[in-house]
């Protein structure tokens, strides 16, 4: 099979993965609720469980997709903290500047969570070598 048609295959099903995975994330858990719904609309009783589990349950799978930018967001904001309070109190030069370190990598982080949400990398295909790797 030619290798441009088999790296346009591996695209598209690590896209169709990609898709499935993301619908699993939001609506996984609430799925094993589904036959507790039903029982408690047939028999038209819901004593013993609570109605309100299903919507936290989808409210918690929804935020846990913007779990990556709003941790990164709390990370840099308690580091930043950190930092202005070692300034403030005059602590010993080796805590500022740790705290300054660590509110760089955050930003470095933010900006590579932001770059790469807006211009997804392409898979990159791995070479193929005619020699084998085995010891001999």
């Amino acid at each position: 099979m030619d290798e441009v048609v088999m790296d346009q295959i591996m695209y598209v099903g690590h896209q169709v993965v990609s898709w499935i995975a993301s619908v699993a994330i939001i609506f996984g858990g609430v799925v094993p609720y589904i036959p507790q719904y039903r029982d408690i609309r047939r028999t038209q009783n819901a004593e013993g469980f609570s109605t309100y589990v299903c919507l936290v349950l989808l409210v918690a799978n929804i935020l846990r997709i913007l779990f990556s930018i709003k941790m990164v967001l709390m990370w840099t904001s308690g580091d930043t903290f950190k930092t202005g309070y070692f300034l403030l109190t005059q602590a010993p030069m080796q805590f500022w500047i740790c705290g300054l370190l660590q509110v760089c990598v955050d930003f470095a982080i933010l900006f590579q969570v932001y770059y790469y949400s807006l211009y997804p990398q392409k898979p990159i295909s791995h070479t193929t070598h005619t020699t084998s790797a085995k010891a001999l």
